[in-house]
């Protein structure tokens, strides 16, 4: 039993085979089973937008608060090698694929609440949640044609000088200081005059 949860994937789907049991379960000897409609959906499309969120913020702040400043530490140097090699190339996977996630769901649920337009256009009432789309946007782009191409040179796997890699590292290092604003933004559109109640 123990094995079966080292695998991260095999982890996952019995995590979601166990909701799907309890959603029967609670259907069973309650009222009513879930009613899959636009509420649901929006609830789902909302939550992964969140869960996403939370893996490209997260990494984010690992790489910025943690990697970068531990890395020139580790003595002898050598044993840094580690981190490029093996840690780096993964965090990078998955923080490439939870940014791309985070922007999908998000203009998905902005979509399904019909807001998407108004909001990317800063129309009233959406202006808070619109500069928010605007910099997840703008954010994403960043982590994928500004960071991604210059990481790639720094950990190897595109052939580069020194002097290139020393220059994609000080890039790559700059572009991955942009926080998050957009999540003040987003938790607060109600109260700044966004669409929070629709979101």
């Amino acid at each position: 039993m123990g094995a079966f949860f080292q695998s991260l994937p095999k982890t996952l789907a019995a995590g979601v085979v166990l909701l799907i049991v309890i959603v029967v379960l609670v259907g069973l000897t309650g009222d009513q089973f879930i009613m899959f409609e636009h509420a649901y959906w929006t609830f789902f499309v909302r939550w992964l937008h969140i869960m996403t969120g939370i893996m490209w913020m997260g990494l984010l702040w690992y790489l910025n608060f943690v990697q970068t400043r531990t890395v020139p530490k580790i003595e002898p140097a050598e044993d840094s090698a580690a981190i490029t090699k093996y840690i780096q190339p993964n965090v990078m996977f998955w923080f490439r694929y939870a940014a791309l996630a985070t922007v999908v769901f998000g203009l998905l649920l902005a979509l399904m609440n019909g807001y998407l337009l108004h909001a990317l256009t800063f129309q009233w009432g959406t202006v808070a949640i619109g500069i928010g789309m605007w910099l997840a946007l703008i954010m994403a782009f960043n982590v994928w044609f500004i960071l991604w191409p210059n990481d790639k040179k720094v950990l190897g796997i595109v052939e580069a000088n020194a002097n290139e890699k020393a220059k994609a590292h000080r890039v790559a290092q700059l572009a991955g200081r942009i926080l998050d604003p957009h999540a003040l933004l987003h938790g607060g559109a109600e109260e700044l005059g966004g669409s929070a109640s629709e979101d």
